[in-house]
């Protein structure tokens, strides 16, 4: 009677560790994929930073605040200065003009997608539609040939760092994001583009009417800190731009 008592409980207690054993490799299955989202599978690792020791770049992204636009050219070129501009294909189409006169003005040009999808949930050729409608549009409209794409919200997975790569682009990110298109207060941006501010940072920023009044101070305090504000590709400082 005690062998088989004993064997019931040792029989209770191997099915236990089996279903605990079952639900912890179901678990791994599902949440790794999630949890390591920014492993790259054929595609290369975004960018946060450059390696530019005296460098920091100004990452313009644009699908709307275009009367913004303008009043930004004229403070940069006051600074005598160039940087990057991610354009939205749906915005490019829109505003041509403008979109002509950051050309001229010598900034480089990213691309920020066609219609501001969430491409860490875009399929291949999803990605490859948004990517590459953008990058027709700005190219027919300036006849430039464009190498960085910066996502729009920052989303990204395998797919569309792989997918990026095949069309020739590299992804970059962020080193510090101002958040203006969210808190509309000038003394707050210009503090969270400037503060230990060094060398291969790259500063999110949206055209905004709180962005224009602190930009000449934010450009300001960069020189001030020794450093020049340059397109992304050269920030990056890799080789690779």
């Amino acid at each position: 009677m005690k062998d088989n008592r004993k064997l019931k409980f040792l029989s209770v207690i191997l099915g236990n560790i089996v279903i605990c054993a079952t639900i912890a490799a179901l678990l791994f299955v599902t949440v790794t994929p999630n949890a390591e989202n920014t492993a790259v599978q054929g595609g290369d690792k975004p960018h946060y930073s450059g390696n530019s020791e005296s460098c920091v770049s100004l990452m313009v992204n644009v699908y709307w605040g275009t009367e913004y636009i303008r009043p930004m050219l004229d403070i940069f070129a006051a600074h005598g200065m160039q940087t990057t501009f991610f354009i939205g294909g749906t915005w490019a189409v829109g505003n041509t003009e403008t979109l002509k006169a950051i050309a001229a003005a010598g900034h480089e040009l990213g691309n920020h997608g066609y219609y501001h999808k969430d491409h860490k949930k875009l399929d291949a050729a999803y990605n490859r539609k948004e990517i590459s409608s953008t990058h027709d549009a700005v190219k027919e409209i300036t006849g430039i040939e464009m190498t960085l794409f910066a996502p729009p919200s920052g989303a990204f997975g395998n797919v569309a760092l792989a997918t990026a790569k095949e069309l020739g682009y590299k992804t970059v990110m962020w080193t510090r994001d101002t958040i203006d298109w969210r808190d509309h207060d000038s003394e707050l941006i210009y503090k969270r583009a400037v503060r230990d501010i060094k060398g291969g940072d790259l500063i999110l920023m949206h055209p905004t009417d709180s962005t224009v009044k602190a930009l000449d101070r934010i450009i300001t305090t960069i020189e001030d800190a020794g450093l020049t504000v340059a397109p992304v590709s050269v920030t990056l400082g890799d080789g690779t731009a």
